[in-house]
């Protein structure tokens, strides 16, 4: 039902998707998804959710190779790749949608997936302040805003390309903000 949910949106636009239409896809009646989910988004939301998970199944981290700069490139780069993906690039725009008109599913997302990514971050970002890369007094929420804010900014509101190059420049740039 979640690959289901994932290759409809991917062939029509989200407001055209239907319980119905994913029932169909996935070869199960609608009361089956209806037990389980109360929307569409809530679907889509699941199937990010099951791209998302570890092989583990633990906490998501972010690599650590002791050089703060190079393990955000490798982060930010990998993201736009996944922003850029063209498989991908409707099913997360519907979700960003959605997650901006339901507040409980906004709640959700974070909980979920928003959360345990944030803290993630926040854990690479404080491992760097420990070791002097980053200055002490940083607040770190609004670090992580300063580094994936612009990314994720100009994909949802495609202000421009999204390359790596945009994402070198951004590193840059706030690096120099939040170095002691």
């Amino acid at each position: 039902m979640l690959t289901a949910a994932l290759d409809l949106v991917q062939e029509v636009k989200y407001s055209h998707v239907s319980i119905e239409a994913i029932a169909a896809r996935a070869g199960v009646g609608k009361q089956t998804i209806y037990r389980w989910w109360p929307s569409k988004a809530s679907i889509l939301f699941d199937a990010f959710l099951q791209l998302s998970e570890t092989a583990e199944g633990g906490a998501p981290e972010l690599p650590d190779t002791g050089d703060l700069h190079r393990d955000l490139t490798t982060v930010l780069r990998a993201t736009v790749a996944e922003l850029n993906d063209p498989r991908m690039d409707a099913p997360m725009r519907a979700l960003a949608v959605e997650i901006a008109q339901d507040p409980d599913l906004a709640r959700t997302y974070h909980e979920r997936l928003d959360g345990p990514l944030r803290d993630a971050k926040k854990r690479r970002l404080r491992t760097a302040q420990r070791a002097g890369q980053l200055a002490e007094g940083l607040d770190l929420d609004v670090a992580v805003d300063l580094v994936w804010g612009p990314v994720l900014n100009r994909w949802l509101q495609r202000t421009g390309p999204l390359t790596d190059d945009y994402v070198d420049s951004v590193l840059t740039t706030a690096m120099r903000g939040l170095r002691p």
